[in-house]
């Protein structure tokens, strides 16, 4: 079985009430997912992304058990979300923004031996286990330390850690490094990509995209309940016809002139600004091609479905 996790067509309709006047109310219907559809494999990491209410926290609630889709189905390693829920349960490790499921005064180490008897781990297996975990998310030399002494970016990757305590083959990681400074969010990313090279399918979102890109594997921008495109960044990029920048700067007259094109194909494009400026006896002092980002990218997907 190569497909870890599987949403296919979901839907999901919330009702709420409005005042009107003084005395009356109004019926507010919400379609949350419009048919939502993805596929996530073993080893991958996958990008969910998609503007504030787009629908992302409403699916991951699906996949992770805490909401039933009013149609659709998702399945995540090889169990239905709804029909065997509890195995889902047992297969996912789960981190949710805003996190405060720990206990302030126990240690980090006590809150994952705690948690892990929870999840039916012996005493004696969930204190080893905690142990390892400790030493896998880089927090070995604080684990005696109360939880409420942990900086924000020691809890985040305390998360994570506890999310892995019963050893689950499937992560939910939502928003594991929002607050973070940057050194604290590389570490989180770095030890995200090293879960995934150990087999374990991970779902990953983020309202940093230049993050995203740089460990999702591939991703699927959903925006007012629909999937709109999903594949590789760069896919995506190519997709939607984004460009290059190449600059290549020359000494001209005895000052340094810059040379800008936008191209689809920037090797070519390079070599023949690179022709130019030697023939017409210039030097070249530098070159630079700049990606598209997939920042680009989602603004160009979510303006268009504006329209």
């Amino acid at each position: 079985m190569s497909i870890a996790i599987e949403a296919h067509d979901l839907r999901k309709r919330f009702t709420s009430y409005e005042r009107v006047g003084f005395l009356r109310r109004r019926r507010v219907v919400i379609d949350a997912l419009r048919g939502v559809s993805f596929k996530i494999k073993w080893g991958e990491v996958y990008g969910l992304l998609g503007p504030n209410g787009a629908g992302k926290t409403t699916t991951v609630k699906i996949l992770a058990t805490l909401l039933i889709p009013d149609g659709g189905y998702a399945i995540v390693n090889g169990y239905d979300t709804v029909k065997e829920a509890q195995a889902v349960r047992r297969s996912i490790g789960l981190v949710l923004y805003p996190d405060k499921g720990f206990y302030s005064r126990l240690s980090g180490y006590e809150n994952l031996v705690y948690f892990g008897r929870l999840y039916g781990l012996d005493k004696s297996t969930a204190e080893t286990r905690a142990r390892d975990l400790m030493r896998v998310v880089g927090l070995e030399s604080a684990m005696n330390r109360p939880y409420e002494e942990y900086s924000l970016g020691m809890r985040a990757r305390l998360a994570i850690a506890r999310a892995l305590i019963h050893d689950p083959p499937v992560l939910i990681l939502d928003e594991p490094t929002i607050g973070l400074d940057p050194l604290s969010a590389r570490e989180v990313r770095e030890l995200v990509r090293r879960l995934s090279k150990e087999g374990r399918a991970i779902l990953f979102t983020s309202h940093n995209l230049w993050e995203v890109e740089e460990v999702c594997d591939r991703v699927g921008i959903i925006n007012n309940g629909s999937m709109i495109i999903e594949g590789p960044p760069r896919d995506i990029k190519d997709t939607l016809g984004l460009k290059y920048v190449v600059e290549v700067e020359v000494m001209m007259n005895g000052h340094v002139e810059t040379l800008r094109e936008e191209t689809p194909n920037p090797a070519h494009t390079l070599r023949r600004l690179i022709n130019d400026a030697e023939v017409r006896g210039f030097n070249v002092v530098r070159v630079r091609i700049n990606e598209p980002s997939l920042e680009e990218a989602f603004i160009r997907v979510v303006r268009n479905e504006g329209k």
